[in-house]
């Protein structure tokens, strides 16, 4: 009886009924001094916290990151700074447009976020498993968002919202082909590889900086659904990937991706032919090419769901010394709705929730909020400079200043002249990187989401669309066109009038 734990309410008081309200007699009415009852009643009733707006569905693990090559020409981050080192890590899995109760087999991208638990605070890379996105200013990302969710008049996904928003930005095609093909299906979140996305920055000890992108290639090999496939999988278990996960970790199967990183030189940067900060366009590997820097494992799966993964932040701007920002506009608009995101679901201090918090030291001056449960900074000054305390801001991590090129501000068009190739890459995409199985399987997937558009605007949309299809590719648009059953002489009548 020793080893037993006592029953306790919240506030560590024992009590001994745990299943019976106290009532007036064994059939009357109960007691309004039925605390218990009421304690349980009243956490019952807020255990659910709001959901994240994307990235509601979610998976995670803790792990490590193994350094393998020396990265230290172009940075000075402490966590690359010796082969061999290990750095323990939480990464989070997710899809992007699904509540949190859909399936994880939907045809969505999947979020890739990695918390690193460094010496010099954590580093959040939060990237997704596809090296594009949808749009390239963060003005245009609730609007894009708004199309992957609910129609505000029926509550119905809306395939027509969706192809509607596509159609009037060609920015989105390259993404839209990488949804549209098998890699919009992944089979799991082992069988997929995950990007940065974003281009970042590193800086080396002689503060000078280079451009980067991060790459994780998994190790297990990718492996994708078939759109049918991945219909079926989520009529038979709507936590496929999850159970997958959690499986694979517990039988010692730990899952491994290869960390690497494509560097630009700022000189490299101001010749490129297009805009190396646009999240819509890769860096061609050939003049790029990938640079080896480590391995990432993960070997053990959360003791609590809600505690260690629904409670995950991730944010952009939590970057660390040696690891800097870029221009990149996404990027840049990341850097505040993130944090802001999860003030909002988790409060001001969710960076005080353990899997959020920082192992080693935490020293400022922000105080109070709700849930504060650090001590406040106890009985010290709770502002800066002062006389009393040893907290200094260490000139060492000072980043080098950022040559912008220019001093003039205003709305700029994030398609103006030499930012408005839509159709390079994309079709690149379609004639190089796929083969025929993948090129067949991208159409059957396009014909098979676009064949949900309805309403009168619909041959206005699917025009415009195909319009897009057939700058990428003449033959992609010409597939897609057939399988709609559309007149390919109105489509190219359009398309010269456009």
């Amino acid at each position: 009886m020793s080893n037993e734990r006592k029953l306790t309410t919240a506030s560590g008081t024992p009590y001994a009924e745990n299943e019976n309200s106290q009532s007036v007699g064994a059939r009357g009415p109960l007691l309004l001094q039925d605390f218990v009852l009421h304690e349980k009643m009243a956490h019952f009733n807020r255990e659910r916290i709001p959901e994240r707006v994307v990235h509601a569905k979610g998976s995670g693990a803790f792990g490590k990151f193994t350094v393998t090559h020396d990265i230290s020409r172009y940075t000075k981050a402490k966590i690359f700074n010796k082969i061999g080192k290990e750095t323990n890590l939480f990464l989070r899995f997710s899809t992007v447009g699904g509540e949190k109760g859909s399936a994880d087999t939907e045809r969505d991208p999947r979020g890739f976020a990695i918390k690193f638990y460094t010496e010099d605070g954590n580093w959040d890379l939060v990237g997704n498993n596809t090296p594009v996105f949808f749009v390239k200013d963060p003005k245009k990302f609730s609007d894009f968002i708004h199309t992957q969710k609910r129609d505000p008049r029926t509550n119905l996904k809306s395939p027509t919202m969706m192809w509607d928003f596509w159609s009037l930005n060609p920015e989105s095609l390259h993404q839209v082909l990488i949804l549209m093909s098998d890699r919009g299906t992944p089979h799991s979140y082992r069988h997929m590889d995950g990007f940065g996305s974003h281009t970042f920055s590193m800086i080396n000890a002689e503060n000078e900086r280079v451009w980067v992108k991060f790459h994780f290639k998994t190790r297990q090999g990718i492996k994708n659904f078939t759109d049918s496939e991945a219909a079926e999988m989520k009529s038979r278990d709507l936590d496929f990937a999850q159970r997958d996960l959690i499986e694979a970790i517990d039988s010692k199967n730990f899952p491994k991706w290869d960390m690497k990183i494509q560097v630009m030189t700022t000189e490299q940067a101001e010749q490129f032919p297009f805009n190396p900060f646009d999240l819509t366009k890769v860096w061609p590997h050939a003049d790029f090419p990938l640079i080896d820097v480590g391995v990432l494992e993960l070997n053990q799966i959360p003791k609590n769901y809600f505690a260690q993964v629904e409670q995950s932040a991730f944010a952009p701007a939590h970057v660390i010394d040696g690891i800097g920002y870029s221009p990149d506009k996404m990027l840049q608009g990341r850097l505040l709705s993130y944090p802001d995101a999860q003030r909002y679901r988790l409060g001001v201090n969710y960076e005080q929730i353990p899997v959020n918090r920082c192992p080693y030291m935490v020293s400022n001056y922000e105080r109070d909020g709700a849930m504060r449960v650090d001590g406040n900074g106890d009985d010290s000054p709770n502002y800066f400079p002062n006389s009393f305390d040893d907290i200094v801001a260490d000139q060492t991590y000072k980043e080098p200043a950022w040559d912008l090129g220019t001093g003039v501000a205003d709305w700029f068009d994030r398609n103006g002249a030499g930012d408005n190739d839509h159709y390079t890459q994309p079709g690149l995409l379609y004639t190089k990187a796929m083969n025929d199985y993948d090129r067949h399987n991208l159409v059957s997937n396009i014909v098979g989401a676009m064949s949900g558009i309805e309403g009168p605007k619909r041959e206005e949309i699917i025009n415009r669309q195909l319009c897009h299809f057939f700058r990428a590719n003449a033959e992609l648009g010409m597939g897609v066109a057939r399988g709609l059953n559309v007149n390919i002489d109105e489509v190219m009548s359009h398309l010269r009038h456009a």
